[in-house]
């Protein structure tokens, strides 16, 4: 007998919920009417879902007794947990938390599991694509019902092999490439994934399933890079050599891309095996029509400004830890984009805190070093660009899509947010931002400049310029807070 799909009044229990795919999935479940729980070892990781609100139970899938409270009542269980930035034997761990996820559920009469793995067939998979297949038919010897996902590379922004793709292409205009670059895969986009995740909800089926899922094309990680350098305008020389091991490609890859030195041997090992889709029953079983990876790598990119607009940035600097960014000189990375973020307290409201931010540029200024501004725009001119001399079209108030100077206005929420991005001429894309904040005892005004740099031309401009930009920005914010306290103590002792 085949086992329904959920109802509308379901619980749906999400674990990783803080990591990368398991975030991406909440903001989907948020336009169902299903209630959404997650099971997660730090509830305040757990970033904030706008139209959802999801009950957190706290637990670990290594500690069986603090599953039961979460799975009582659930529907479907999404398991979306592995342990290959461990430190010990990540395998072993992945089998043990399984197997007390699947018994939990079992438990707790869990109608269904829906777990995402790694694709690769024949022998001699690496430990990693071994270990999230296992971890499947541990699920399933629980007796619940499992539909498991295998998957290739992860395209999106954020995603580790997304990641490492950049930081290698943005990095090397000349790259020695060992063989596993060329090997075989079928690169997927995050929001095929995610498609293919919510879709589970609704799939009858008579027991458990695996489903092989991957985009519309074949490629190769040197493809993949290609592409990337095509659509940011790099051009990129790949050298094939046939002596770097896994083990040696895993040294270098830590070496160009630090952020991911902690797996970088255990992604590496699991490259040598061709990822292809060898089963295309997925694609009869669901409504989901993967994309292509120009289409992929070319909204990862256009998810990456998303963030840029909406993205808090307090919270990308607060990120704990190598594997989250890297802080370090210069500002901290998040992803390709560079971001130099300082904040400063001010006893006003909101609205006064507000008011020097909304009158940047013009006839108001730069509030600091105007003269050095004067002197960037000349510059600009010379190359060709806009200059300062456009000014802008109202001294007090400002709207989206209108200039400031050699800036575009991008968005505007008022008394709270104002986003610049540069149309100067510049080695990359820059912006700079202002928010303000209430606070106890009045406002906080944060600004950010952020840059994303084309190349090795990119970051020398921005590491070269940056002690200048320390002291313009430092004086720039310094000189706005002066500014709104003293507007606000003029309008105090004058209220008509």
């Amino acid at each position: 007998m085949p086992i329904p799909r959920a109802s509308a009044s379901s619980t749906i229990l999400v674990t990783g919920a803080t990591g990368y795919v398991g975030g991406r999935l909440l903001w989907a479940l948020r336009r169902s009417d299903v209630t959404v729980r997650c099971l997660v070892r730090d509830p305040n990781r757990l970033r904030p879902v706008p139209g959802l609100e999801p009950e957190v139970f706290q637990g670990d899938v290594l500690d069986p007794a603090s599953l039961a409270p979460a799975m009582a009542g659930v529907d479907t269980a999404y398991y979306m947990v592995h342990s290959m930035s461990g430190e010990g034997d990540f395998a072993d761990e992945d089998l043990r938390a399984a197997a007390n996820f699947g018994a939990a559920a079992a438990e707790a009469g869990v109608r269904r599991i829906v777990y995402i793995g790694g694709l690769g067939t024949g022998d001699g998979l690496s430990k990693h694509l071994e270990s999230r297949q296992v971890v499947g038919q541990v699920l399933r010897q629980s007796g619940v019902s499992v539909i498991e996902f295998r998957a290739s590379i992860v395209i999106g922004s954020g995603s580790l092999s997304f990641e490492m793709i950049r930081a290698l292409v943005e990095k090397l205009p000349v790259m020695i490439t060992p063989t596993w670059v060329h090997t075989p895969a079928q690169p997927i986009a995050i929001e095929d994934v995610v498609a293919y995740l919510v879709a589970a909800l609704d799939l009858e089926a008579d027991a458990s399933r695996i489903f092989e899922i991957g985009g519309a094309d074949q490629v190769s990680y040197a493809t993949l890079m290609n592409e990337y350098a095509r659509q940011r305008g790099l051009r990129r020389l790949m050298i094939p050599v046939p002596v770097l091991s896994p083990w040696l490609s895993s040294l270098w890859l830590g070496l160009v891309t630090p952020i991911f030195a902690r797996v970088g041997r255990k992604l590496v090992s699991s490259l040598r095996n061709p990822t292809v889709v060898t089963d295309p029953a997925a694609l009869a079983a669901f409504p989901v029509r993967p994309r292509g990876v120009a289409e992929a790598i070319a909204r990862a990119l256009i998810n990456e400004d998303k963030q840029i607009a909406q993205t808090k940035w307090s919270d990308a600097l607060s990120s704990p830890g190598p594997a989250a960014g890297l802080l370090q000189w210069g500002g901290t990375r998040f992803g390709s984009r560079i971001v130099d973020s300082r904040t400063r307290h001010v006893k006003v409201g909101p609205s006064h805190a507000f008011a020097p931010c909304r009158r940047v540029g013009g006839t108001a200024g730069w509030y600091y070093a105007d003269w050095l501004w004067r002197v960037r725009g000349f510059i600009d001119l010379l190359l060709g660009g806009v200059g300062v001399r456009r000014g802008r079209r109202d001294p007090e108030q400002v709207h989206v899509g209108e200039t400031v100077d050699f800036w575009r206005v991008r968005r505007v929420e008022p008394d709270r947010l104002l986003q610049l991005e540069a149309e100067m001429r510049l080695p990359g894309r820059a912006w700079l931002q202002f928010e303000v904040e209430p606070a106890a005892d009045g406002a906080i005004i944060r600004q950010t400049a952020i840059f994303d740099p084309w190349g090795l031309a990119g970051l020398l401009y921005w590491y070269g310029l940056y002690p200048l930009h320390v002291i313009i920005f430092r004086g720039m914010l310094r000189r706005m807070a002066l500014r709104a306290e003293a507007e606000d103590t003029v309008s105090r002792s004058c209220p008509g």
